[in-house]
């Protein structure tokens, strides 16, 4: 049974494409999450559906259970609130995603085994590594919304990261941001060709009358 949530690959390369700043600002500059989370490699790109997961920090018991109700397309975002004392998250977990076709990982705390998931090609975004291990004994909540800082992340909405960072966008609104983000693409290659011509980025964005106002010499 395919899943409702799974995007095209036609969009999801798109999205990969337009990139998140692209995406962030086209949208109405929201939707952000922590500058905190990077990927552990630069060059690592996903775009797909959230499944929200939110754990005891410490405790990976949930990471098993929500790996049994995945699907293909599906970007798993962990919220450890911010925990990185433990790597919740290694290769053996990564092995199984990369079978269920997950697109990606984020995690708002820490994973290890870091260079051997590198090698494996498969996403990832923390917060941080750690070589500690985690228990399996606390419950947590699955499929439901989750607030990272200041970023709500509902299931089903779309996760784009890329090595400038990751934004969430709403389900329903996902044709609307690409129109979006398409135009913004569209206005940016005009000033880049423009430039090549001659213009400058003040003149393109009208800021030598704020200079001229700033007295600015």
């Amino acid at each position: 049974m395919k899943n409702k949530n799974t995007l095209t690959d036609a969009v999801v390369e798109h999205l990969i494409r337009l990139g998140s700043a692209t995406i962030y600002e086209a949208q109405g500059a929201v939707g952000a999450l922590s500058e905190a989370i990077k990927p552990l490699a630069r060059g690592m790109k996903m775009a797909g559906s959230a499944l929200t997961l939110h754990m005891r920090p410490g405790d990976n018991l949930m990471v098993h259970y929500a790996l049994m109700h995945a699907k293909k397309g599906d970007v798993l975002i962990i919220n450890c609130d911010g925990f990185t004392g433990a790597g919740i998250w290694g290769d053996v977990l990564t092995t199984q995603a990369q079978h269920i076709g997950l697109a990606g990982l984020v995690v708002n705390g820490a994973v290890r085994d870091s260079d051997a998931i590198i090698e494996s090609g498969f996403p990832v975004f923390a917060r941080g590594i750690s070589i500690r291990g985690t228990e399996k004994k606390q419950p947590g909540t699955f499929n439901e919304t989750l607030i990272i800082d200041d970023c709500i992340i509902r299931s089903g909405d779309i996760v784009v990261g890329d090595s400038d960072g990751l934004v969430v966008i709403e389900r329903e609104k996902i044709d609307n941001v690409i129109k979006l983000s398409d135009e913004r693409e569209e206005k940016e290659n005009n000033y880049k060709n423009k430039i090549l011509n001659g213009a400058t980025t003040a003149e393109l964005m009208q800021l030598n009358r704020v200079f001229d106002y700033l007295d600015v010499k």
